[in-house]
């Protein structure tokens, strides 16, 4: 159990390793990892009201509101598990997103937000995702500087022998895309936080094990 309250918002490009590293400092302050689509199939699996009406908006196809993120998010954070802090991933998106979940925060009577955003050189995320490999057996994910990883290439787990494919999405051109798109959403987040003096920017380059302490330093308010 945390000895102290964590509240953490991660930031980071697709490719930055921000799935991995949330779940890496939410092991290591004892804090729940909670992403956007935790939080909806938490509350559509739990039943409540909130959740019936984010699961009407899912079952069409469709974006749930920002209303009803904010007070799923809300309700969410009001369980005990969150009671020594949490780690969002992927939420909030948007600004108006983060003014809600300022709201929510100060409703709560909670300890202020550490926003860390994880930066990574464009040439090192398009290396790093344009190399992925997906097996279409076992869903592993594995990378071309892996001996043997290759497309078509047979699975690299010896309980699978499916096949190595590369995602569409995971070409040079259309990386760049996504990350252009993701700049555009999430630079005025990271002017919003950076105005308040609750974002830390770390690097996101390196050894897993490196890029972890250098996050767990951010959190425990340890980085000049």
């Amino acid at each position: 159990m945390a000895d102290q309250e964590h509240n953490i918002v991660l930031l980071g490009a697709p490719g930055a390793g921000k799935g991995t590293q949330a779940k890496m400092l939410s092991n290591e302050l004892g804090v729940p990892h909670i992403s956007t689509g935790d939080i909806l199939r938490d509350a559509v699996a739990r039943g409540t009201e909130l959740g019936e009406q984010a699961r009407g908006y899912m079952d069409r196809g469709e974006l749930v509101p920002d209303e009803l993120v904010i007070a799923i998010a809300r309700e969410r954070l009001q369980q005990p598990d969150c009671a020594n802090g949490f780690v969002l991933d992927g939420f909030p998106r948007t600004v108006a997103q983060a003014e809600a979940l300022d709201d929510v925060m100060d409703d709560l009577g909670r300890e202020p937000l550490t926003v860390i955003n994880l930066k990574v050189d464009e040439d090192e995320i398009i290396r790093r995702l344009s190399g992925r490999r997906l097996c279409r057996g076992c869903d592993g994910i594995y990378h071309v500087d892996e001996p043997g990883v290759e497309t078509g290439a047979e699975c690299p787990n010896p309980d699978c022998e499916g096949e190595l494919y590369q995602r569409s999405d995971d070409q040079p051109e259309a990386i760049r895309e996504r990350l252009e798109v993701y700049r555009k959403q999430t630079q005025p987040l990271i002017d919003y936080y950076g105005e308040r003096d609750l974002l830390v920017n770390v690097s996101g380059e390196g050894d897993v094990e490196e890029i972890a302490e250098r996050v767990l330093e951010a959190a425990r308010g340890e980085v000049a």
